[in-house]
């Protein structure tokens, strides 16, 4: 019998199966049937030559915001994922209790792409742009518990937004009902970091292992080191008693002296995740090999990145059997990237520059052993046309900036890099 499909010839690292070097990748019914060294071309109905190519399982993105047209942050999930590889979202705290079931079938039900959901403890959840936690009203641990438990096919986590001023005169106690939710649920929780008060150590007091701190890598108030860079105590026995570090990128979470302080001292991030919403599609954070190209930069090794946004975020899921790996019986998400050399100017969420050597760019997308055609980027919510992040700031190659420069478009320059020999017309 004929595999439905075989990715041939590309230079596989996926950390979670343990398959590393030039391997041929087999799929049959969806998922992975075989990884190996020359499998002949005749054995399957259709080939995908990844000559010159990274093949990687499906990115899992551990904090995104695809509540689309319902919530102010989101986005569309599928174009994005048909150009950046991402196959798995977890949308992280868009749908409260009150919105989760029309995030279901809005969104996830018909989307190409695999979605999850961390379940603000607000149940009005982020249909506005902040104060979601501020009104008691809002954080009814019953009702969650009551909507996570008819949704345990979607609901993988609890989510709650710390700081000023989300959570207004209310301090930590939204962070103690996301907690008390999270004990009841027996899920995992994520507490956003931003600006205080509450402060950094009462935050992580309340945290447990397993849990997830996003924002992680920040420069505001809530950082996680000193003003010399140097990581609090409180924060080193948190992530050495097991909670997860998570980059969320996003327009006002990643500073490169945050990051550049913690990599010197060894610490690397558990998952690197995007915070991709209305706003950070258009930068600094734009997709997630764009977020783990700063890191190629600040010197994570490629295996260690691709961990960071597949095998790892899996497992925070607990997918880690079906996704985020080519193990066979996975699901059969794949990734295809080249990895450009040259010189990319790559921002943090101030604007601070630094020019990397090598860049991530996604040349293919398969879904549940189906290659997901590229689409057009969505249109932007009305409070998003205006981005504030300029274009010119997006990494470009030379061979696109060239393009640039003759008047063609972001997307037909994404094109270019796909396919570096043809030229797209100008808009």
């Amino acid at each position: 019998m004929r595999f439905d499909l075989l990715i041939k010839g590309g230079e596989v690292v996926d950390p979670g199966g343990g398959h590393a070097g030039l391997l041929d990748v087999a799929v049959s019914r969806g998922r992975v049937a075989a990884v190996d060294h020359d499998i002949p071309a005749e054995a399957a109905f259709e080939v995908v030559d990844a000559t010159g190519r990274i093949v990687t399982p499906g990115l899992v993105d551990l904090h995104t915001h695809v509540f689309h047209k319902v919530t102010y942050w989101g986005i569309d999930p599928d174009p994005v994922a048909s150009s950046s590889g991402v196959t798995t979202w977890n949308d992280a705290g868009s749908a409260g209790a009150l919105t989760l079931p029309g995030l279901r079938e809005f969104v996830v039900d018909r989307s190409r792409v695999r979605i999850t959901a961390f379940l603000n403890i607000s149940n009005i959840g982020l249909v506005g742009e902040n104060y979601e936690c501020a009104n008691p009203a809002y954080l009814d641990v019953d009702l969650f518990r009551r909507l996570a438990d008819r949704n345990r096919d979607l609901v993988a986590g609890v989510k709650v937004r710390m700081g000023t001023p989300t959570v207004g005169e209310l301090g930590l106690e939204p962070l103690r009902l996301a907690r008390r939710a999270a004990e009841e649920c027996e899920l995992p929780l994520m507490v956003h970091v931003a600006f205080g008060p509450p402060a950094i150590e009462d935050v992580l007091a309340l945290m447990r292992p397993g849990d997830i701190l996003t924002h992680c890598f920040t420069g505001l108030t809530m950082k996680i080191v000193d003003e010399r860079g140097r990581l609090h105590e409180c924060a080193k026995r948190a992530w050495d008693a097991g909670v997860v570090m998570d980059i969320g990128h996003g327009t006002g979470s990643f500073s490169y002296d945050t990051a550049e302080a913690l990599m010197a001292a060894g610490r690397r991030p558990d998952v690197i995740s995007t915070d991709l919403h209305q706003l950070s599609i258009n930068g600094p954070a734009y997709d997630l090999p764009t977020c783990l190209s700063k890191f190629l930069h600040l010197g994570m090794s490629l295996p260690e990145v691709v961990r960071a946004a597949t095998s790892r975020p899996a497992e925070v899921l607990g997918m880690q059997r079906e996704v985020g790996t080519l193990g066979p019986g996975a699901v059969a998400d794949v990734a295809l990237f080249e990895l450009l050399t040259g010189r990319f100017p790559l921002y943090d969420i101030w604007g601070e520059m630094r020019e990397a050597s090598r860049l991530l760019v996604n040349t293919l997308t398969i879904v549940g052993g189906r290659p997901l055609a590229p689409l057009p980027p969505a249109a932007p919510a009305p409070w998003a046309e205006d981005p504030i992040w300029p274009e010119a700031q997006k990494p470009f190659t030379d061979r696109q900036q060239e393009l640039r420069d003759r008047g063609h478009t972001p997307a037909a320059m994404r094109a270019a890099a796909r396919s570096p020999g043809a030229t797209p017309r100008p808009a």
